[in-house]
């Protein structure tokens, strides 16, 4: 099945492109038949799939009927999924064995609370290559970890290898617990991680003594994202790596609004002045399903334009064990390192 999008096609473009059988030939009268003329030249792109298999320490288990059964380290969760609009491929005694289901509240999926089955932890660790992350059950779906991002968290590693007579210098906003600052950290980059919310550099400090990361450089920052980044250009930092994974709405410590459509291309500009003139690379991931990568990897685009590189969009999903693969959401990756 082929899906074909026209965006902003004026009515003499349309005609242009119509099927070469409904073309009218202006030459003729206006009663004569259509007629075949010579194929109008026509590109394509293509948009990437990264799909994670997880890792040791998580897996999705199956997904279906609008929701996802997870293993995150030895704890089996139940979570909403509205993008699993097929059938579940395990039976309903394996979905059973869930420790705990979560129920949304009214219409937002991420809000509600959860049911407790089996015995759950406070806080239990999940391994995630050299760090260790503390997942733990609160009023939101959100477990302190977005493991489809992992294809993110390696790319973001080999890009920072590639930086030569320098230590690496990383931005991660909207950080929220700290699993990219922290592989980061690890792997001897210097990182500024940013969020508003206090609870979440919290528990990024929590997974940063769970990793026995206490020595490494981490500056963890209660901020607005879009303030910071601005006071960073007047400071005239810089840095080879940023990542920014914002959501589509929030709020600022001092109740600043964020707005995804109003205030994300403002933000890029800004972090396109804070990237270190000698080489740098920016992912962009975006959980607004209902958007589009094109859009996104447009706005990318305009913002660096001039200064080279490849650049690569698309979305991230998690395959599951049983079934098929879950998408999460989508991504604009940019890398001008040698």
């Amino acid at each position: 099945m082929a899906l074909v999008m026209a965006l902003g096609w004026r009515a003499g473009e349309i005609l242009a492109r119509l099927p070469l059988p409904l073309r009218p030939n202006r030459a003729k009268g206006a009663d004569e038949p259509f007629s075949r003329t010579a194929p109008l030249p026509m590109s394509s792109s293509t948009l990437s799939l990264i799909t994670s298999s997880g890792f040791a320490d998580y897996t999705l288990l199956d997904a279906g009927s609008g929701r996802k059964l997870e293993r995150f380290g030895k704890i089996i969760v139940d979570r909403p999924e509205p993008q699993a609009l097929w059938q579940p491929r395990l039976a309903k005694q394996e979905w059973a064995k869930a420790n705990a289901v979560f129920s949304a509240s009214g219409e937002d999926d991420e809000k509600g609370k959860w049911r407790i089955d089996k015995p759950v932890p406070e806080a239990w660790p999940v391994r995630i290559d050299d760090v260790t992350m503390l997942c733990k059950l609160s009023g939101l779906w959100h477990l302190g970890l977005f493991p489809e991002q992992h294809p993110h968290w390696l790319w973001m590693l080999n890009e920072l290898a590639k930086v030569k007579g320098e230590t690496p210098r990383v931005l991660n906003l909207f950080g929220y617990t700290g699993a990219a600052s922290l592989l980061a950290a690890k792997a001897g980059a210097e990182v500024t991680h940013v969020d508003a919310s206090k609870k979440a550099i919290s528990w990024g400090r929590e997974n940063q003594a769970a990793s026995k990361l206490d020595a490494a450089k981490i500056r963890w920052i209660v901020d607005d994202a879009a303030k910071f980044v601005a006071r960073d250009v007047r400071r005239g930092k810089t840095y080879h790596m940023i990542l920014v994974d914002p959501p589509k709405f929030g709020r600022g410590p001092e109740g600043e609004v964020w707005d995804l459509f109003t205030h994300l291309p403002g933000l890029l500009n800004d972090c396109a002045k804070l990237l270190a003139p000698g080489g740098a690379a920016m992912v962009l991931t975006v959980y607004a399903i209902r958007a589009s990568a094109l859009a996104f990897d447009q706005v990318m685009r305009d913002t660096l334009k001039g200064k080279g590189g490849t650049f690569d969009r698309g979305e991230l999903a998690i395959q599951a064990k049983s079934g098929p693969s879950v998408p999460t959401s989508l991504f604009v990756r940019w890398s001008a390192l040698p």
